[in-house]
């Protein structure tokens, strides 16, 4: 299933900061560890080694990279030592971008709890204007009874 890529009009605030402002570097860190971090990786570098490994034992009379398979240990080492900096750098945004979120979130629930203190307050208003007006009410009812009941008793 192919992949589908967000237009950059969805993305959240601060991940449309952080992908837009990144270094090369990081942008170059970030892709990296992905694909490293996938199982298309995975796949395809048992597949490399397998064809190494068959390669040298096929061609047990002169094999270019005889047991213990040193080349391709050096050849792992190689990619371990650049990997692990990328993976730290991505590490680094990525624990970055969350306390941006974090961060903006905790802003975003702080409008949030403003405004619900301020409807809390309007509501709270309007609830005593009604409770003054029912009041109003039955004064004017009582009124308007009593004014009825003294014209009953004058006819």
């Amino acid at each position: 299933m192919p992949r589908v890529k967000r237009p950059v009009a969805y993305r959240h605030p601060i991940n449309r900061k952080l992908l837009d402002d990144a270094p090369r570097g990081a942008r170059i860190a970030d892709r990296v560890t992905g694909f490293m971090g996938s199982w298309n990786f995975i796949v395809i570098q048992t597949v490399i080694v397998a064809i190494w490994i068959l390669g040298n034992v096929y061609l047990l009379s002169k094999p270019f990279d005889p047991y213990p398979f040193i080349l391709l240990n050096l050849a792992f080492s190689t990619q371990a030592a650049y990997a692990a900096p990328l993976i730290l750098l991505a590490g680094n945004r990525a624990s970055l971008r969350d306390r941006m979120t974090l961060e903006h979130a905790a802003e975003e629930a702080d409008i949030e709890e403003e405004q619900n203190k301020r409807l809390l307050t309007g509501n709270t208003e309007i609830l005593n204007q009604v409770k003054a007006l029912e009041q109003r009410i039955l004064e004017l009812e009582k009124s308007i009874l009593a004014a009825i009941q003294g014209r009953g008793g004058d006819a």
